[in-house]
């Protein structure tokens, strides 16, 4: 049995934690393990602004340098919460070449407990994972669908109030400063992938002078100060990437395909196409369909193309994705829709899809957070970590991302000196592990802070 070590912790100013004393973590073999990771217990307050309450456990894992330790990577893979110490035990090749220098330490997110792999302080509960709702059509619909969302959060709510309430990327940035100082108080390095990158934006913003260096990769943005902008923005990529496929359908043997989509999807809006077993898509069904089977390249786009050409003639099928779900990559649960702000009113939404069809004719507000916070409506815990920029003030950062990611993270690095993204112009989620390139440049910059030039592709 582990020893959990106990930090005291006080809250300062906008939610700063400073630990007034600590005690060495007691490492020893984690469970099951197979290639050397250590694991230990760190207590931490379920909410950051009682440091004297109750507490919650992580469980932190670590891979030792194999070289002389010159500090410690702190990495977390998103999810939004995910089993830190056992997707690291999945992929320590990922980290080899660092460990020649460095400690590689991650940790299990709170309220992402056994159910979801994760050693630490659990949530009680398994919240649903629907299917994003249709666009209200009035103030009753949207009544309707506020009063749905409340009633399969609640559940989970009442499980356990309190961790409900601060599981998000703002509570996980707290949980990172109680692991920096746990480790020794060196200054944070840190990699965030995926939904991990806004951890790492939250942390930037609530501790910007512990940060040595930080890699955001496969991220989006959660710091701009227009957040009608930033779906914009949001949308306009969606766009991009059918773009991309239309304009290889008018070189090659799917000419008819562009022409043929807006009318397709237009019609699904008035009338949805069947696609078997009682299943029938409206338009943006279609357009998130069309846009996930965009991005993955083009050995997914003469598929896209047939599928479109039989929904056109009558039949959807084509659009059902292999795990069943209407929308595989757009379900939202806690830490969501503590992060992201979601219409109050009908007329509000109304507003901000127009605009996104605006600015994104063909992919519409599919696949923003415009769709994916329609889950937050009614949602029984109010958004406690909103997107703000980050400040000026940081140290040079680093940023990676395929297509559509890597212009999200540069967006987010912008305003600060020295700053970087690593892109790379094709299909894919996140670089570090796939892209022996963007690893390179990413391991130097941990190692000796080297920030490659901008506009490095890999």
């Amino acid at each position: 049995m582990l020893k959990s070590i106990v930090i005291a912790l006080a809250v300062l100013g906008s939610g700063g934690v400073q630990a007034q004393h600590s005690a060495a973590l007691a490492w020893s073999a984690c469970p099951n393990d197979r290639i050397g990771m250590e694991c230990a217990d760190l207590q931490v307050p379920v909410d950051w602004h009682k440091p004297d309450g109750r507490r919650i456990t992580l469980k932190l894992g670590r891979l030792k340098a194999t070289g002389a330790s010159e500090g410690a990577a702190l990495v977390a893979y998103g999810g939004p919460g995910a089993p830190g110490v056992g997707l690291t035990q999945s992929v320590p090749e990922w980290w080899a070449e660092l460990r020649e220098r460095m400690d590689i330490v991650t940790w299990d997110t709170r309220g992402y407990g056994k159910q979801f792999g994760g050693l630490g302080t659990g949530l009680p509960c398994l919240w649903s994972r629907t299917p994003i709702a249709e666009f209200p059509e009035d103030d009753a619909d949207f009544a309707r669908l506020s009063d749905t969302n409340r009633g399969i959060a609640e559940p989970c709510r009442q499980s356990d109030p309190e961790l409900f309430a601060n599981m998000s990327s703002a509570d996980h940035a707290r949980d990172m400063e109680a692991i920096r100082k746990a480790l020794g108080g060196a200054k944070l390095n840190y990699y965030g992938a995926s939904y991990a990158g806004f951890y790492g934006q939250a942390y930037a913003r609530l501790f910007p002078g512990q940060v040595r260096t930080m890699v955001l990769d496969g991220t989006w943005s959660h710091s701009s100060a227009d957040w009608g902008r930033e779906l914009e923005e949001m949308a306009k990529s969606n766009e991009k990437l059918l773009t991309r496929f239309f304009t290889w359908c008018a070189a090659g043997e799917c000419r008819d395909v562009p022409r043929k989509w807006r009318s397709l999807v237009a019609r699904a809006d008035r009338t949805p196409v069947p696609a078997g077993n009682g299943v029938a898509y409206v338009g943006r069904d279609l357009q998130s369909f069309a846009i996930g089977a965009a991005k993955r390249g083009e050995a997914a786009w003469p598929a896209l193309a047939k599928a479109i050409r039989e929904a056109h003639g009558g039949n959807a099928a084509g659009f059902v994705p292999e795990r069943g779900l209407r929308y595989p990559d757009q379900s939202t649960g806690i830490t969501e829709c503590l992060d992201w702000p979601r219409a109050t009113t009908r007329a509000e939404l109304d507003s901000i899809v127009a605009r996104l069809r605006r600015v994104a004719p063909n992919a519409g507000a599919a696949n923003t957070l415009a769709t994916g916070t329609l889950s937050c409506i009614g949602w029984p815990a109010p958004v406690t970590n909103p997107p703000t920029p980050l400040p000026k003030t940081l140290p040079p950062l680093l940023g990676a991302g395929a297509w559509g990611e890597s212009d999200a993270v540069g967006r987010v690095l912008a305003p600060i000196a020295g700053s970087s993204t690593i892109s790379h112009d094709g299909p894919g989620h996140t670089l570090y592990g796939a892209n022996p390139c963007a690893r390179d440049h990413i391991n130097r910059y941990f190692a000796d802070k080297v920030v490659p030039p901008q506009g490095t592709k890999c």
